[in-house]
C-alpha cells in the first residue's frame, strides 16, 4: 500500500466553510459497488435507498466545547484542546497546547476562571497530560469553544456542528455523516421499516491527521467506544437473518467492526485503535453513508476498502469535477 495512492488534488474553494440548509439539502452521491455505478442525489432521497429490515446505526457522541485558554508561569497565552478525560485516573486528561514548547511537565497552568491545572507528562505523540484541580466539565461549559476542523476558516454556529441526536458528551470533532439527518427525515426513515439503533465513538483530533510515510507503520489514537446491549441484539439478528446494516460515519464503521468478535458483534465498552486499509475483511457494515475526506487521510483508507481502490479514486475524480463540497460540513456519499 503506497501512500501516494491516497492523495488526489482538491480546488480549495470545494472546501465547505458552512453545511447546507436545510440539513438534508446537502448532495449524496449514490455509488453501487457491485455494478460500479455512479448517481447524483440529494441527501433527502436517502430514503429511496433504504428497505424494511434495514439496521441504521448513528453514532449519538455529543462534540464538548473542549477548546480553551490558559496561561503558563511566565504569563505566555497557549491554546488548550482538550483531548479526552482518563478513565483510570480522576482530573487527569490528554490535551493538545498551542505553542506546546511553553507547557514543559512540572508547568502550573491557570484558565480564565480560576482552574488550574498541572502538566504531568508529554506522551510521545506530544499529548500533554494534565492534571487539574477543579471541575473541568463546569468550566467547559461556561467558557469553552467548539473545537473546529483547521480547514475551516469562517464562523460556524455550535449548533451546526452537531448532530440533531447527539447526546453523550465526548467528542472534540463531530460524527460528521450524521450532519445530514432531520428529525423529519429520521421519522420518514423510521416509517419505512428501517430499524434505527445508535452507538457512540467520541471521536479524537487523529481524524484529521494525514498519514506520515508508511501507512503501514500508522497508529491510530485511542477513542473509547460504547455498544449497547439494544443495538448488539438488533446487528446480530439482523445479520443471522440477511438483513443489511447501514453505518453512518467512519465512526459507526470502526466502532461496529471493533466490536465484532468473529462470530457476533459484542455489547460493551471498549476504547479502539482499529485502523481499517485496504486488505481489510468487513463483517458487520453492509453500507456506508460517509463525507468525503481529506487525501492521504485513515478515513479515506477506510473508505477505500470498503469500495475498493479503483472505484474509490473515479468517484472522488467525479466529485470534484462535479464540484461536491468536501469534508466536514460537506456533501455525503452513499456506498451500496
Amino acid at each position: 500500500m503506497n501512500l501516494e495512492d491516497f492523495d488526489y488534488h482538491l480546488p480549495p474553494e470545494l472546501i465547505a466553510q458552512s453545511g447546507a440548509e436545510p440539513r438534508d439539502a446537502s448532495r449524496l452521491m449514490v455509488v453501487d459497488r457491485k455494478r460500479g455505478e455512479i448517481e447524483h442525489r440529494i441527501f433527502r432521497d436517502l430514503p429511496q435507498y433504504l428497505r424494511a429490515g434495514d439496521v441504521l446505526v448513528l453514532n449519538e457522541s455529543k462534540v464538548i466545547p473542549a477548546r480553551t485558554f490558559a496561561t503558563n508561569p511566565h504569563g505566555t497565552g497557549l491554546e488548550v484542546l482538550l483531548v479526552r478525560e482518563v478513565p483510570t485516573s480522576q482530573g487527569l486528561w490528554e490535551a493538545l497546547l498551542k505553542p506546546a514548547k511553553r507547557a514543559r511537565v512540572g508547568s502550573r497552568l491557570t484558565f480564565a476562571d480560576g482552574l488550574t491545572a498541572t502538566v504531568e507528562a508529554m506522551e510521545e505523540d506530544g499529548t500533554r497530560l494534565l492534571r487539574f484541580s477543579g471541575n473541568v466539565w463546569e468550566h467547559l461549559e461556561n467558557i469553552g469553544k467548539t473545537p473546529l476542523p483547521p480547514y475551516i476558516h469562517a464562523p460556524v454556529d455550535p449548533a451546526r456542528y452537531q448532530t440533531v441526536y447527539a447526546k453523550t458528551p465526548g467528542s472534540v470533532a463531530a460524527p460528521t455523516a450524521g450532519l445530514h439527518f432531520t428529525p423529519e427525515l429520521m421519522n420518514k426513515i423510521g416509517g419505512l421499516g428501517v430499524e434505527i439503533h445508535y452507538v457512540t465513538l467520541h471521536v479524537g483530533p487523529g481524524t484529521f491527521k494525514p498519514v506520515q510515510g508508511d501507512p503501514n507503520q500508522h497508529v491510530m489514537h485511542l477513542e473509547p467506544y460504547e455498544v449497547s446491549p439494544e443495538t448488539a441484539t438488533a446487528i446480530n439478528r439482523a445479520k443471522a437473518e440477511g438483513r443489511r446494516v447501514v453505518a453512518v460515519g467512519t465512526t459507526v464503521v470502526r466502532t461496529l467492526e471493533t466490536a465484532w468478535d468473529g462470530t457476533q458483534l459484542q455489547a460493551g465498552q471498549g476504547e479502539t485503535q482499529l485502523f481499517i486499509r485496504p486488505g481489510f475483511q468487513y463483517h458487520v457494515v453492509d453500507a456506508l453513508i460517509t463525507n468525503f475526506h481529506l487525501p492521504k487521510s485513515t478515513l479515506l483508507m477506510l473508505v477505500s476498502a470498503f469500495m475498493g481502490h479503483g472505484l474509490m479514486q473515479r468517484a472522488y475524480q467525479t466529485a470534484v469535477a462535479e464540484r461536491y463540497r468536501f469534508y466536514s460540513l460537506g456533501d455525503a456519499m452513499l456506498i451500496l
